[in-house]
């Protein structure tokens, strides 16, 4: 192996220069969920050149009643990662539509808990800080119907949409980025 004179200089000063584990110091967007962990030097970063319309489908349940639904995080660490470089999605730009196994996570607490046994339902705090994140959360009213959850159940953080088909390919068709579960 050839040796480059200064290159392990230089990546310790890089790693030296670099926050703690990698870490952005700007604080994240969204506290307490979707923390990200960027190692010094990744790749594909976020570009501040782009507007972020992102879509996620989220149609799986969390593993148990009491756990936050994993997509719904995943939305949390996108909005963190973006804000490591200065990037604050327009309100409305990121868009989380419900449906499937995972109808019941935009339930009120009261409702959740009569339907799961949980105290409350833990995705509540979180979808509250999507919101004043700009981040809409919609449910379907098909999956509503499928999983016998009445509109008056849904928190009213979340807006109920008439079909998460209509929704999927309406913002597709708008230009909006799909990520699925």
């Amino acid at each position: 192996m050839r040796r480059v004179p200064g290159l392990a200089l230089l990546l310790c000063g890089l790693a030296a220069a670099a926050p703690a584990g990698g870490q952005s110091q700007r604080p994240p967007l969204i506290e307490g969920f979707g923390i990200p962990h960027t190692p010094p030097g990744a790749r594909e970063r976020p570009d501040p050149s782009l507007r972020y319309r992102v879509l996620f489908n989220v149609t799986v349940a969390a593993a148990a009643p009491d756990g936050v639904n994993p997509a719904l995080n995943r939305v949390a660490r996108l909005l963190n990662l973006l804000a490591e470089e200065g990037i604050r999605p327009e309100p409305g730009d990121i868009v989380v539509i419900v449906h499937g196994e995972a109808t019941t996570a935009i339930m009120t607490d009261r409702s959740y808990a009569a339907r799961t046994r949980a105290a409350a339902n833990p995705n509540l705090a979180l979808i509250e800080r999507l919101r004043a994140a700009g981040v809409t959360i919609a449910v379907c009213s098909q999956a509503l119907h499928t999983h016998s959850v009445a509109v008056a159940d849904v928190s009213a953080l979340v807006r109920v949409d008439v079909s998460a088909l209509v929704t999927l390919s309406n913002l597709q068709l708008r230009g909006y980025a799909l990520i699925p579960d």
